[in-house]
């Protein structure tokens, strides 16, 4: 298991790659998440720049672990569109040095959505795929509420109705606990096809709804309750055991304040986990 930061936690914040590069070296993460929007503006206006800290990152034996953005399957009229926006973002990664692309399933609850509308989505999702598999990029479908993957059933008829392996996973571990059941049991499920992960926590399941995008991406959205891996009511400890195995990245998805304090704290405990695991 690998760890990185994802360039979201600073969305709000004015800091540098270079400031990140170091930071991370420094706390000994593996790689960094990539958010779309960083990525294309880093590319259009700091290109020279970022491409001399992405030689420091593999240098330091760092990578960048996934670009994270979002393709929308809506609809066949826009689909066009996204398939441009697909090819961009192939482009970017490929800049970056990363395999992975991480989307959404539609924007959709899955038991809302009719067989037909669902048929649609998983045909629209499979072309990006096959785009994106053609140019050595795997596309990566994140566990979500109000997407085809919001639930596990839901999540194994997509990616068999997708087929062949084509679609991979990015198993947010709060995510997946809101598809109830055992989070343990479904980690286990779904780990033929988990290719990143995200870890997150809060300190009640009655404030789950802090995720909500509504709430997250806004600049004074509420923040209370969110809280580090190892204080909050998910049982990181005990899951770390059954996935320590796995050849993955797990990105430190941070929203709340002092993301650099944070990381570096959450890294640290991380960091203590992966020692005591291994020495069994």
């Amino acid at each position: 298991m690998n760890y990185s930061l994802c360039t979201i936690s600073f969305r709000h914040q004015l800091i540098s790659l270079l400031e990140l590069v170091r930071f991370m070296k420094a706390k000994r993460f593996d790689g960094i998440e990539m958010w779309g929007i960083h990525a294309e503006n880093m590319y259009e206006y700091d290109r020279a720049s970022t491409e001399e800290q992405i030689r420091s990152m593999r240098e330091d034996g760092m990578v960048v672990s996934m670009l994270s953005d979002y393709l929308s399957i809506d609809s066949e009229e826009t689909f066009a569109s996204t398939e441009r926006k697909c090819d961009k973002l192939v482009s970017l990664a490929q800049w970056l040095g990363t395999r992975r692309i991480r989307t959404f399933a539609g924007n959709k609850a899955s038991q809302v959505v009719s067989p037909q509308l669902r048929m649609e989505y998983t045909d629209r999702l499979r072309k990006l795929c096959e785009r994106c598999a053609s140019h050595g990029i795997q596309l990566v479908v994140e566990t979500h509420p109000n997407t085809l993957a919001d639930n596990l059933e839901s999540t194994l008829t997509l990616l068999s109705d997708i087929g062949q392996d084509k679609l991979r996973l990015n198993f947010d571990v709060l995510h997946v606990w809101e598809f109830g059941g055992d989070l343990l049991q479904n980690l286990h499920i779904l780990e033929p096809w988990i290719e990143h992960f995200h870890f997150k926590n809060i300190a009640s399941p009655s404030q789950v709804t802090l995720f909500d995008p509504s709430n997250i991406y806004a600049a004074a959205g509420n923040r209370e309750g969110m809280v580090p891996l190892h204080k909050g009511f998910i049982d990181y400890e005990k899951l770390l055991e059954q996935m320590m195995h796995m050849d993955c990245f797990a990105s430190i998805e941070w929203f709340g304040p002092t993301p650099l304090h944070m990381l570096s704290e959450e890294i640290e405990w991380l960091h203590k986990q992966r020692y005591s695991i291994v020495q069994g």
